[in-house]
This record gives C-alpha cells, structure tokens and sequence, in this order.
C-alpha cells in the first residue's frame, strides 16, 4: 500500500508557493495584499445555521472546532446562530452527528446568590465580535471577560481576560443537550495544581446509533483554587487564581484515551504563545486557499469565493489522535484502533468523521480531486479502514461508526473517481470487491436512510428483480428516504460508476451486469408525460402526479428536478423526450421559471416543504438538481450553460452576510465546493468516474483563475484559466483553447488539465456576437 506526501508538510509547501505566485509590487512601499484566508467571511449564511455548519477557530478538518454556541438544543438551528445575542458556551466538537466539552469562563457575586450552574449565559455584542479562520474574539457583557479562541489540530487554545475585583472561573459542562445529542456521565478530575483530566459520553442519536466516549485533558496556566461539582447539574465549576489577569487554558481531546488526549497536546502545544498558534493556523488556512489564485472580479466576489472555497474544506473532522489510534465502533463492543504508519511512528493517514458523500459528485468529487488530491486519497484510505473494520464502505460514518445518512452507495461515485484521476493507484481489486459489496444485497446500497436495524428500506431486491424500487415499499417503513422514483434513478448512476471501475479491472461479466442496471432510470420514466413518476409494486403509475409535489416518491426533491438526475447517460434521457431539442426546450423553460423563484426552495433547507416554494422547477439549494444548467452542454447547447451557470451563481452564490450564502443544504462543503466550480467554470457530469475523466467548460467569474496543482500527484505545476472581455453581461464563451489548441465540444481531459498550462476563453455578450 503507499501512502504520498502528508498533508502539514504539503501544507507549508504550498504556502511558500503560493507566496511566489503573488503579483509583483504586492508589498510596494509597505502595503501588504490582502491575502486569501484574509477575505473569508466565516458568518456567512450564519443565520440559517447548523450544528456543524459554522467554524471559526478551527484548522482544516480538525478534530477540535472551537467556537461560541448561541443555541444548543438540537442538530439544527443550533451552534452558531448569528441573531441570538446570547453566548451559553464554547464548545470544542461540531460534527456531524457529534458534539462535547462545553465551557464557560465566569465570575462569582460576592453575595453568592446567583446559581452560575444554571444562569450562566451572557449577551455578547458583534459590534466587538472579530471573527476570521482560525480565530474569534468577543465580549461576554455579563462578567466584563473578553474571551479569545484558536486551535491546532486536536487541541483547543483559550484566552480569557478577566475583570479586577471578581472571583473567576470557568464552568465545564459536561452534561445536558449540546447540539445534536446530549452528554452523558460527565466527568473532571485534577490531577495537579494546573492540570485535569476527564471524560463523557456522546449519547446516541436517530442517527449516530451507538454512544461515543469523549476524553480531554486540560492545562490552565493559573493554579487552580478549587473545582465544585453541581449535584443538580453534574457540572463542574473550575476557581482559578486569575482575578484581574489573562488566564490561558489548553483542552485536548480524544476519542480513545485519556493518555492519547496527552500525547495529542504534547505532540501538537507544548507552549503558551497564543499569537504563534493564531499565526499558525492563519498560515495553514491560507496555504489551502491560496492552492486557487483569482484575480478580476469585484472585492466582494473574491471574498465570496474565498469564503466558498473555505466551506469546501469545513465539516468533516478527524477523529484519530496525532499517534494513528481511533475509535472503532462498528464490532459490538468498542476497539481502540490503530492506523498504519510509517518507519518514524507517524500515521500514514488520518481517520474522519463525516457527512454523507450524496451530492459530492458535482462537488466535492471535481474540487478536492483537482485542487486537494491529498484530501481526496486520506477519505478514501479512511472509508477503507472502515470496509476493513466492520465491512462495509460507509456513506457517512460518525464516531467511527455507521450511520447510513441519506441513500444508495454514494462514496463509490467518490471512490471510483479518485482511481480514475490516478489519485489512488494500489489495492485496487480489494477497493473494486469493497465496493462491489455494497451494491449488491448485504450491502449499504439496499439501507435506507438512517435505516440501523433491517436491509428492507432500500428495496434493493426490487431494483435487481424489477429494474426499479417501488413508491411506496411494500414491506412499510424502515428508515428515512424511501422514495423509489429518486432510489432507482441514484442505484442506476452509482452502477454505472461501479462498472466504469469493473471495466478498468478486467472484471468484464461485472462490468456488463453493473451497466444493465444503470439502465433502470428508464423504468421510472413516463413517456406520456415525460417526467420521471414512481411506479407501486405492481408496476402501475402513481395516481394523480403532480411533478412538482415535494418529496412525493423523490428525496428532497421533486419530480420536475429529480427527473434530469441521469448524470452517466444525458443523451439516453434526452431521447427518452423526443430528441436533444425537445429536451433543451423542456430544461430551459424549467430554468426560465426557477429563475422568477430565485433558483431556489427559499433561503434556507427549512423552507423545502413551504408551499410557497418546494414547487421550484430547479433548487440549487438542495443537491438533487444541482447539476442542471449544465445537462445543456451535452445537450448540443454549451451556450446555454454558461448563461444559465452564470445566472445561478449572481442568484444564489453572490451574497455576503448572515442573512443569506446557500438557500439550502449546505452539506459539509458541497455547496461551496459547487459555488467554487461554478465560478472558475470548470464541472464533471458523471463525477469524473469515467476513463480519463473529462470537465466541461461553463462561464467563469474572473478574468484569471491559476490552480497550483500539487506536484506530488499532478507534474503540470500551475493550471490557468484566462478570460478576455469577461464581463456581467459578456459571459458567453465565444471561442476556447488550451495551450494554443482549440477545445473541441467545451471540454478538456483531465489529462491535458494536471500537464498544465492555460485554457484561454474569449468572452462575448452573445453567441454570435465578435468582440
């Protein structure tokens, strides 16, 4: 098995490269550029957020994400809520299905009336609020404490600055509801003057279906006076000889050991300068961002796609410790596991707790694949570690379990495409078998959502037997997400990216089974109406189908979208209709439409089921339909995907404030990897599943776009997209080449992208327009 370059060295290659690649006269007569991580603008769409959706002081994919929590009751609408005024603590875990380790700097009335166990939120002020990657600083107004956060990896960094004349302390608590579950069991031990230790339990969710061990130690860099637990709460408070003073405090986490929680601080802080730390993590969060340089375009469109690009790696956090060990829940009892490593001890890879890949296909597939290969061969080592554990490939794995988020098999689409761009290159058979198992019955394609306890929900016995999964499922309910129509039509594209992978290996008999059943989508389309409908058991029609009913037989969509989600065959679909013209019609008077609706199902996920909005024709809020406007490319009408692409993006992927950012779902960076995409103008249909994966061309955002390939996959060093005449109106694309040479049908092989070079794209108002 090998294993390339690790990510914090890769890190700080890339920060020194993208340093070189700054324009000249940058630092002219002392003015400093504003540099990438400095145009993040982290509390976008912070009002319609969740859980794990909002990160300030967090380095990429960390296990610790720090930050404030104005709501805590609930997996949404809770975490980071940028109208609630009020702060109940910071704690250090906000993934998906995870939360723990809530604290509270505070200080005592000398009366000692008030019970701080229980009324100790404060109101805070964003008039002092500062908030960038990496870092966040406010005021709690009750007790006059200025409160800094920042992190490394696995270990949160607390600065408090505390008021004269008042007893100071802070509060852990360790049980109650936080985010999506509560903690249980809570427990704070000390170990010296200015050391604790101590440990909880993650209850179990609808979700997460097991509970999950948290253990932390903490450094303060006060003596501690005295520790009182609340017998009522169960909660701790923690006195420290810091009245008048800045105290600092340190809190490791782990999810395997107290011991492992050490090593991680040993091994990550083993000093108190928060300024170097803050330093720190802005140099690493920049030397990511910095991997894509724009250049053109207003100050507020840059920093909008910065703070995309930041999404784009926000959500899905490491849970192994810094020495390889990681939670193994999927046996019946809880192991402690260990990850391969190297001849110095370290970890070949990292371990991670995510959402699910639904969607990643038009997202993270194409970004991370392209611009953080490194990433994209970690996730696929660490769903492998997962097959190898507990034998399957997850879709969505938390706590170092199984969770069965959403449907189908949706990482062998993200699997598939990252041997496709040679970006995993060994144990290839033992992938394909991996992979193949899920598809077939025993597998997670048959599980539906949230499904822990039975294999009927999926109606995967349908799909193989009858070529389609019935609406509804005879057997009843089992889980979330049984919407047959929206079923077959994923199963269909997931076995067509299955058997691209099947063909690549010689398995020619799997290849040809898995490509017959890619062709069910045909099962669920009514010619008569030409929509996709959901058919009974009995093979009849849904009776009365309104297409633009929410999730009536398709999942969080509705017919109207869901029906062009044949993403491995546009051109089978399109005949299905009539013909490619038929189709085109069809879409864009779909787009024509949307478009008075904003292109979306309201501003936020919430807003779905209003009947004011779920009959949307095209939600790029939601991932079911988000790759829409560009079906017309392979429609014969490139055109109409670049005005359509580009609309979409001034609609939905412009603003820049709490109030709005994603109209939707943003499912742990799929939106703003979709608004990066679409903004540099490069996107893969299929996922980029095929042989020598393909991208198309759309109608990018800025004059120049250079991607810094990472040489330790790509040897083409700097790729560059440069636009002429590009402008709000000029976004059509009159003629394109790459390296001097015409581009033939607005796409470019992977291939000719990582040998580098410049597609150069001559911009025009019309199609048939000379500028």
């Amino acid at each position: 098995m090998k294993y390339k370059i690790k990510l914090p060295l890769l890190v700080a290659l890339t920060f020194v490269v993208s340093c070189m690649m700054l324009p000249e006269g940058s630092f002219a007569q002392g003015k400093k550029v504003k540099e990438p991580v400095d145009k993040v603008f982290p509390q976008l769409d912070s009002e319609n957020s969740r859980w794990f959706f909002f990160s300030s002081a967090s380095r990429p994919f960390g296990m610790v994400n720090l930050s404030p929590d104005n709501e805590v009751d609930g997996a949404w609408g809770s975490g980071y809520r940028y109208k609630v005024n009020t702060v109940r603590g910071f704690s250090h875990i906000h993934a998906w299905q995870l939360s723990g380790l809530s604290v509270m700097p505070v200080t005592l009335e000398e009366s000692g009336e008030e019970n701080i166990f229980t009324d100790y939120p404060s109101s805070f002020s964003h008039d002092t609020e500062k908030v960038h990657p990496g870092y966040h600083y406010l005021e709690l107004d009750k007790y006059g404490i200025s409160v800094e956060l920042s992190s490394t990896k696995r270990v949160g960094f607390h600065s408090y600055h505390f008021p004269k004349h008042k007893k100071s302390g802070i509060l852990f608590n360790l049980n109650g509801p936080l985010g999506p579950n509560d903690n249980l069991n809570g427990k704070l031990v000390q170990e010296d003057k200015r050391s604790l230790s101590g440990e909880l339990l993650i209850q179990k969710t609808h979700r997460r279906p097991k509970p999950v061990k948290l253990y932390f130690y903490v450094r303060t860099d006060k003596d501690i006076v005295q520790i009182e637990q609340d017998k009522a709460t169960g909660n701790y408070l923690l006195m420290l000889d810091s009245e008048g003073k800045k105290a600092a405090m340190k809190v490791a986490i782990s999810y395997t050991s107290i011991e492992n929680a050490k090593a991680n601080m040993l091994g990550e802080l083993d000093h108190w300068d928060f300024d170097q730390v803050v330093a720190d993590s802005k140099s690493e969060w920049n030397a990511m961002l910095s991997r894509i340089q724009v250049e053109g375009g207003s100050e507020q469109a840059s920093s909008r796609f910065y703070t995309d690009l930041w999404h784009a790696l926000q959500g899905r956090r490491v849970i192994s410790d810094i020495n390889g060990a990681y939670p193994d829940y999927t046996g019946e009892k809880f192991r402690k596991g260990q990850l391969p490593v190297d001849n110095d001890g370290k970890p070949l890879f990292n371990h991670y707790n995510s959402d699910s890949f639904w969607g990643a296909q038009w997202t993270l597939n194409t970004l991370w694949g392209l611009v953080y290969p490194e990433i994209m061969e970690e996730f696929v080592h660490s769903m492998m570690q997962y097959y190898r554990d507990g034998g399957l490939v997850p879709r969505g794995p938390s706590g170092g379990n199984y969770t069965y988020v959403m449907t189908g098999a949706s990482s062998t689409p993200f699997i598939v495409t990252a041997i496709q761009k040679g970006i995993i290159t060994e144990d290839l058979e033992e992938i394909y078998q991996a992979l193949k198992k899920n598809h077939m019955p025993g597998g997670i394609m048959e599980k539906a959502g949230y499904e822990h306890n039975t294999n009927l929900g999926g109606g995967l016995s349908y799909y193989i037997n009858q070529g389609y999964v019935p609406y509804p499922i005879p057997e009843g309910k089992f889980g979330g997400h049984q919407d047959g129509a929206s079923l077959t039509l994923e199963y269909a594209y997931q076995d067509w990216t299955l058997a691209q992978l099947a063909k690549k290996l010689g398995h020619n008999e799997d290849y040809i089974y898995f490509i017959e059943r890619s062709g069910n989508y045909k099962n669920v389309f009514d010619d008569s109406i030409g929509w996709m409908r959901p058919k009974n058991v009995q093979g009849k029609w849904m009776k009365n189908f309104d297409p633009y009913e929410h999730e009536h037989g398709f999942i969080e969509s509705n017919g109207a979208q869901s029906t062009w989600f044949v993403p491995h065959d546009i051109s089978g679909l399109a005949e299905l209709m009539g013909g490619k013209e038929q189709a085109v019609n069809k879409l864009n008077q779909q787009f024509t439409t949307a478009q008075k609706m904003n292109f979306a199902a309201g501003n936020s996920h919430a807003q779905e089921l209003h009947p004011e909005y779920r009959r949307v024709p095209i939600n790029y809020g939601n991932q079911p339909s988000i790759q829409t406007a560009f079906i017309f490319n392979q429609l014969g009408r490139p055109d109409l995907t670049q005005a359509w692409s580009r609309k979409v993006v001034d609609a939905i992927f412009s603003g820049l404030s709490p109030s709005t950012g994603y109209f939707g779902d943003e499912d742990q960076g799929l939106m703003g990897s979709l608004a990066v995409l679409m903004k540099i103008g490069l996107f893969q249909m299929n996922g980029g599943t095929e042989q020598n994966p393909s991208y198309e061309i759309g109608s990018p955002l800025f004059d120049k776009v250079t991607i810094s390939l990472n040489p330790d996959y790509y040897s083409g060093g700097n790729f560059v997209i440069r636009t002429t005449n590009n402008g709000p109106t000029n976004y059509l694309v009159k003629k394109a080449t790459i390296n001097g040479k015409p581009v033939q049908n607005f796409q470019i092989s992977h291939q000719d992208l990582i040998e580098g070079g410049e597609l150069l794209l001559k911009m025009s108002g019309s199609p048939n327009k000379e500028d």
